[in-house]
């Protein structure tokens, strides 16, 4: 009996992951815990109050809005206008999502078949390659040139022919690399070329740094044909656990996503929107203190990791450093090492693909003084 496409995916690494750091808490190990990227900041007071409003309200008893609530249409509108100068048709070009990687796995299936492909940066977000081997489609890995970019001249033609979906992530998780509107739209016209749906995941859209504005691809004349971008409100406003975003851009990818994900659920908790109605709605009051104490806890890291020789470049977006495992280590001897010795749990380069392999990933969710901690350790540890 052949396979099913589900046991053909290995495990996911960050359950590996997770498993180490419980057997260490269970010897009774302390751990400064900077591996997966789950913020610790409280959810902005307005966010809490509009939750707590609509709890009592009776209209939760029944289903929710199919795509999307009239007043989280209306938010994302006038959030979009305001921070990006993009004008958007509610009623075609947004639905609401129960977090961003359930949307970009829904958007791979939707938009691909067996035998398709999808071309994925060659360090990625897991969900990338994951729902696109789930559709029994391909993932091809797109290399980065030296300045972040793709190298899309290094694509095999034959296999770009059979190509459904690009994925581009910027800021990327895990690599913290930014690119500049000129080169979105490079990737808008490779994909208006090639007949592809631009995926474009901007998770960490207002986590950004020394006067840096991360740009949407939306903004690009035209993209609305052949793009589609995907907003969450996990990291910008430490909504992690609510699971509330959207996407937003080619009004006949949102109409394709709606008809899958109507077939096997029914929209997004009413609960989730509103909270992210009023997330949206106060963003210019919301982001600016989450950020500044984002860029704190970046800077106290990176002045502990130089003080010890490490010559860190300080990331000007997202909320984590991509750093080189020391000579002599394997990514889960570096790992092992750091858990077993100062007790810090970090992210293996592996887990966002076999390019990240020899990197590590350390997140901002620690206070600024245990993340100086913790770099202290890392550095004691590749002393050794």
């Amino acid at each position: 009996m052949a396979r099913h496409t589900l046991d053909t995916i290995p495990p996911y690494v960050f359950y590996e992951l997770d498993d180490r750091r419980m057997a260490a808490r269970a010897r009774g190990q302390q751990l400064i815990d900077v591996g997966i990227g789950s913020p610790d900041g409280p959810i902005p007071a307005v966010v809490v109050e509009a939750m707590q409003q609509a709890a009592a309200d009776r209209s939760l008893s029944g289903y929710p809005n199919f795509r999307m609530h009239p007043a989280y249409q209306a938010a994302v509108v006038g959030y979009m206008q305001a921070r990006f100068g993009v004008t958007l048709d509610p009623s075609a070009q947004l639905h609401a999502l129960a977090g961003s990687k359930e949307g970009i796995a829904e958007l791979i299936l939707s938009h691909t078949n067996p035998g398709d492909v999808v071309l994925v940066p060659e360090v990625y977000y897991p969900v990338y390659a994951r729902a696109t081997l789930l559709a029994g489609a391909e993932p091809v890995y797109v290399p980065f040139l030296p300045d972040g970019r793709l190298d899309l001249d290094a694509l095999d033609p034959a296999l770009v022919a059979r190509a459904k979906v690009l994925i581009v992530n910027y800021p990327g998780n895990p690599t913290t690399m930014t690119v500049t509107l000129d080169e979105l739209a490079r990737y808008v016209a490779f994909a208006e070329r090639r007949g592809l749906l631009l995926l474009s995941d901007l998770a960490y859209s207002e986590l950004s740094f020394d006067g840096f504005a991360v740009p949407s691809v939306l903004q690009v004349p035209g993209a609305e044909r052949v793009a589609v971008e995907m907003h969450t409100c996990s990291k910008s406003f430490n909504m992690a656990g609510v699971r509330a975003a959207f996407v937003a851009g080619k009004r006949d990818a949102i109409a394709r996503l709606d008809r899958y994900r109507s077939n096997i659920g029914y929209g997004v908790s009413t609960l989730a929107q509103v909270a992210a109605t009023a997330a949206f709605t106060h963003h210019a009051t919301i982001v600016p203190p989450i950020v500044a104490e984002y860029r704190a806890r970046r800077d106290a890291l990176v002045q502990a990791f130089r003080a010890g020789g490490w010559p860190v470049v300080a990331p000007r977006a997202t909320m984590y450093l991509w750093l080189d495992v020391p000579a002599g280590f394997g990514d889960w001897e570096w790992v092992d090492a750091l858990i077993q010795g100062p007790g810090v749990v970090v992210t293996p380069g592996m887990a966002f693909g076999e390019a990240g392999r020899g990197k590590f990933r350390v997140s901002f969710v620690q206070s600024a003084e245990r993340l100086a901690e913790a770099a202290r350790g890392i550095v004691a540890s590749a002393r050794r």
